[in-house]
């Protein structure tokens, strides 16, 4: 990628980072453009759909967390990996405001740009369950998917100004209602 274009991608991605963690998933495509200095077209030829433009920002967070699982389990006791990873997921998903119904669709739809990201975290997810559950510290009636699900709901209460409030004593709730105890 030439030099103008590469800073091209990268303010547009960084601007449409910003721009959606303020307006959520229906940000307008102009109004990053015009943020980001850059025409429309610009825009388009770089991400030529809305999938396209989220699956390049959450590509990178999602890259993170698969990281930080990794990082987790190599450092932590299983049940605090777990948490500690589900508390991270949650606050990535809500850093862009609606992108729960995206992820939850993209899941589903092999041909979807986000697709592959969203399979990498829910395994990277599964995986600090799956620790959890052989050492006895997590329920074992529940699997990788059912983690994705609570952590995407999760986020949703996030998103939701009447129930914001409630979202941090709620995601204590559900912690411990994975967790055994043991």
């Amino acid at each position: 990628m030439r030099a103008d274009a590469r800073k091209n991608h990268d303010q547009l991605l960084a601007v449409a980072g910003t721009v959606i963690t303020e307006q959520g998933v229906d940000a307008s495509m102009r109004d990053i453009a015009r943020r980001a200095d850059v025409g429309l077209a610009t825009l388009l030829r770089h991400f030529p759909t809305r999938e396209a433009l989220f699956e390049a920002l959450l590509r990178t967070s999602f890259d993170e967390l698969a990281v930080t699982a990794s990082e987790f389990e190599a450092s932590k006791a299983s049940d605090e990996a777990l948490v500690a990873w589900l508390r991270d997921f949650v606050a990535c998903a809500h850093n862009y405001r609606g992108v729960v119904a995206l992820m939850v669709a993209a899941i589903e739809d092999p041909e979807s740009a986000l697709h592959a990201s969203c399979v990498s975290m829910r395994a990277a997810g599964a995986r600090l369950l799956a620790r959890a559950q052989a050492e006895g510290k997590a329920r074992t009636d529940i699997d990788g998917t059912d983690l994705y699900a609570l952590a995407g709901s999760l986020a949703w209460l996030s998103d939701q100004p009447a129930l914001a409030p409630r979202a941090d004593r709620l995601f204590d709730v559900v912690a411990s209602a994975i967790l055994t105890g043991d």
